[in-house]
């Protein structure tokens, strides 16, 4: 168990680093926020895993399986990863800040002084974003939920090992559906994602239910959480695919592909001022040398 909450740990700690990245790169805010708010749950994760880590050993300890002084050794560090969750996500809550302000005017740059057309392009900004989050929040409930529940001669195991794959492809669809405009691949991904949000009431109904509740003992709590973020996660995405649906023949897309055009000839006309730069010290200098 501890190896499984040390690879989910480190797979968001890999995700919040792209995404960073990703957001720096791409000038977008609304995901910096996001990740502030992702951060959030990773502290309520920390938080929850002490409890269950704590119920786990006390199993053990019954068993004659574990040592009474081990957790007197694990809780001091146990407590200090919600600690230092909750301070990072205080400082890159007032760098989101910083760089709010900042991003605002490459916003403008590219759309323009159009309101609506800065909705338009937020709530385009705000949808892509929310499919990043719904990737790790599904891999994260499904890996969880495969190390710890599910035997590897069940069924249910290939079926949840090959839904993987299935919705990486889906919330690419997804993602070009929007970008492009195409409104039967925003239909057939509603449709789909619909019945992933079923699957997940499903998961979680199943995981409370007096029969098979046994099953999910060890890692209930955070089972539930994950469920219960991506369920959130995913009715906002099926609802702001509606609207992002509604934006659609009204000029967004012409801005959305001119935008990443503009960051291409941004890079290259940096480059190039660097190689210019680079290239006229030297004469520079020589005339300065022949003046005096």
């Amino acid at each position: 168990m501890s190896d499984r909450r040390e690879k989910l740990f480190e797979g968001s700690d890999n995700t919040d680093l792209g995404m960073a990245y990703d957001s720096l790169r791409m000038k977008n805010t609304i995901q910096l926020i996001g990740l502030c708010l992702f951060n959030g749950a990773l502290l309520i994760y920390a938080a929850l895993q002490i409890d269950q880590i704590h119920q786990s050993l006390r199993v053990l300890l019954s068993h004659g399986s574990a040592s009474k002084d081990i957790w007197s050794a694990i809780h001091p560090f146990l407590a200090v990863i919600p600690v230092v969750i909750a301070v990072s996500c205080l400082f890159m809550a007032l760098a989101a800040y910083q760089l709010f302000k900042e991003f605002g005017w490459s916003v403008y740059k590219h759309i323009g002084a159009d309101l609506q057309m800065k909705r338009r392009f937020f709530t385009y900004q705000i949808f892509i974003a929310l499919l990043k989050f719904d990737f790790f929040f599904f891999v994260g409930f499904t890996v969880q939920f495969v190390v710890i529940i599910l035997a590897i001669k069940d069924i249910e195991f290939s079926l949840t090992i090959a839904a993987i794959p299935i919705t990486i492809l889906l919330l690419f669809f997804f993602a070009w559906s929007v970008r492009y405009e195409k409104v039967w691949g925003m239909i057939a991904s509603e449709v789909v994602a619909l019945a992933g949000l079923a699957y997940f009431f499903y998961k979680t109904i199943r995981m409370w239910e007096p029969e098979s509740a046994f099953k999910y003992a060890s890692a209930r709590k955070s089972l539930t959480t994950f469920a219960v973020i991506t369920i959130i996660l995913l009715f906002i995405t099926i609802t702001h695919a509606g609207v992002c649906m509604s934006n659609f023949n009204k000029g967004l897309k012409k801005h959305i592909n001119r935008r990443k055009i503009h960051t291409d000839n941004e890079k290259y006309e940096m480059s190039e001022y660097t190689d210019y730069t680079s290239n006229q010290a030297p004469h520079q200098a020589t005339a300065r040398m022949t003046i005096d």
